[in-house]
This record gives structure tokens, C-alpha cells and sequence, in this order.
């Protein structure tokens, strides 16, 4: 079963009044295009494609060109958002490449590196679609006080020496797996305390990985996918510390990253790098604002 896209951006590509050039283009135009994008498929010439796009599009701001790893396609990124063209730069695509062996939408996580702040609100409409309603979401808090949350309800993993983190998952969240890897990346340690934004099942998953005997490998078992042991019951009310706490701060989406000297958060998906940095940044006074 493919993973289902999480979040679902709706905020797409504004092109401009350059698009327009994708569909009429003078034949003096065209001739230049060709002429300037004429590459060979196996070595294709970023430089050629970004000239091409340039006569094309004139008005449309071009940051980032990359036409590795999708068959033929290129990856155009336009300030916040996204769009595909072949390596002729003749034909523009607007829409989402799926990696069918991974299963993986490659276009939502791209979306989710550029605008990472999607991720919440993302989660937060996808309830409201769920339910027929628009939820009203508490902003977020921007530092937490993590004293009071109970031991029972975090799993612990990653090296003892790591970045310290504290992170709100969910077990069927696909950028909480994503965060996962990009957390061993830079063996962060890490208290994982599980929430259900994804109602029952989430719920019952996060039941069996903390009461089997040894939960840190029931979590990356979670993520993978795997099936999990029906361990024997066990006091669950870790996980009831973890939901109050969530939603008294207005968490609505996961993941969401705590840094647990000063309790600073970082919502949604971030990439190794950004984790760095933020969990090895200096501790804000307390006071600050």
C-alpha cells in the first residue's frame, strides 16, 4: 500500500506572467531554445536548462536546477515551490513524481524541505477534512517547560553523547520516520514521546512499543513498518501525559523537535543539518521572548 501524502500542500506554483511563454513561444524563440538546451540524456547540462528556462520564463525566478535521479526529468525550484522540465527544457510539468519502488512521493518531501512550516498545518487540515470540519488550532507554543512528563511515556535512543532531543511522534506519521533517519544521522539522542494525531491505530501502536521489552527496538520496528508483538499490558498513562501535554501547548501535526535545554521548539520535518544546529545552539535565557 503506498504511504498516503502527508501533509498535502495546497499552496502550488505561481509561475507569473512568464508561464504563458511555455505555451506561445515565438519560432525565433524556439529555435534558441533548442539551440541552447541540446544535451545528451545521459549527461544533461544544468547551465543549457537554466538559459533555456531564462528565454522561456522570463519573469520566474530560478534558485535551483537538478536533473539527477528522475528519469529524465529535471527539478526546477522557484523560490517556495516546484515544478519539472525535461531535459530539453521544451515541455514544463506541474504536478507530484512518485518513486514507485520506494513508495515515496518525492514531490511532497521536496515541498516539505522548501516549506517546512507546512508540516502542522498540513496535519491540522487533514483532521478537519477527516471529520468535515476545520479545527481551530491553538498556535504553538514557542518554548515548553518539559519538567512533570513522566519517564514511562518516552522511549530513549541514540547514543548517550548525542544532541539531546525530545521528540512528539506520531507512529504513522511519514515525516516522523523521515525525521527518524535524519535524527540517527546525526546521533542525536533522543526521548521519543509518542502522541496519537492519527487516532486508534496510532494509539495502539504506541501501546505495544512501550510495553514491549525492549522499546527502543519496537520504535525503529514502528517506523519500518514491521509487524509488532502483542506484549503483555503495561502502564500506558505515560502515553496520556504525552497527549494533555501535547495539546495544552498546541501541538496539532507532528513531528515536533524540543530542544530540552531551554525548551525551544522546532515544528516538522527538518533535515540533519537544521537539527544540528538547533540542538546544539546555546540555550536562550529563560526570560527571553
Amino acid at each position: 500500500m503506498i504511504e498516503p501524502m502527508y501533509p498535502r500542500p495546497r499552496r502550488w506554483l505561481r509561475l507569473g506572467a512568464g508561464i504563458a511563454a511555455i505555451v506561445t513561444v515565438s519560432a525565433a524563440t524556439g529555435w534558441a531554445v533548442a539551440s541552447l538546451a541540446a544535451t545528451s540524456v545521459g549527461q544533461p547540462d544544468v547551465a543549457k536548462v537554466r538559459a533555456a528556462l531564462k528565454l522561456r520564463l522570463p519573469k520566474t525566478p530560478i534558485d535551483a536546477i537538478d536533473c539527477k535521479g528522475l528519469g529524465g526529468l529535471c527539478e526546477v525550484v522557484s523560490k517556495a515551490n516546484l515544478f519539472y522540465v525535461d531535459r530539453g527544457a521544451k515541455y514544463l510539468v506541474i504536478g507530484r513524481v512518485y518513486d514507485m519502488e520506494a513508495r515515496q512521493d518525492l514531490t511532497a518531501a521536496r515541498l516539505l524541505a522548501l516549506n517546512p512550516d507546512l508540516l502542522a498545518a498540513g496535519s491540522a487540515r487533514r483532521q478537519g477534512d477527516e471529520e468535515g470540519t476545520q479545527p481551530q488550532r491553538k498556535a504553538p507554543a514557542a518554548k515548553v517547560s518539559l519538567a512533570g512528563l513522566p519517564a514511562k511515556g518516552a522511549v530513549t535512543w541514540g547514543p548517550v553523547d548525542g544532541p539531546k532531543a525530545v521528540v512528539f511522534s506520531d507512529f504513522n506519521c511519514g515525516y516522523c520516520k523521515k525525521l527518524e533517519a535524519e535524527l540517527k544521522a546525526i546521533g542525536a539522542r533522543v526521548e521519543e514521546r509518542p502522541i496519537s494525531i492519527f487516532g486508534a491505530d496510532s494509539r495502539r501502536i504506541a501501546e505495544q512499543v512501550i510495553c514491549a521489552p525492549h522499546p527502543d527496538v519496537a520504535l525503529h520496528a514502528a517506523y519500518s513498518k514491521l509487524a509488532l508483538a502483542n506484549p503483555k499490558p503495561c502502564d500506558v498513562t505515560g502515553l496520556d501525559a504525552n497527549e494533555a501535554f501535547a495539546k495544552a501547548h498546541g501541538f496539532g501535526g507532528t513531528p515536533v523537535v524540543v530542544r530540552p535545554s531551554d525548551g525551544a521548539v522546532l515544528e516538522g520535518f527538518r533535515p540533519a543539518a537544521t537539527l544540528r544546529e538547533f540542538l546544539t545552539a546555546p540555550a536562550e535565557p529563560q526570560n527571553k521572548r
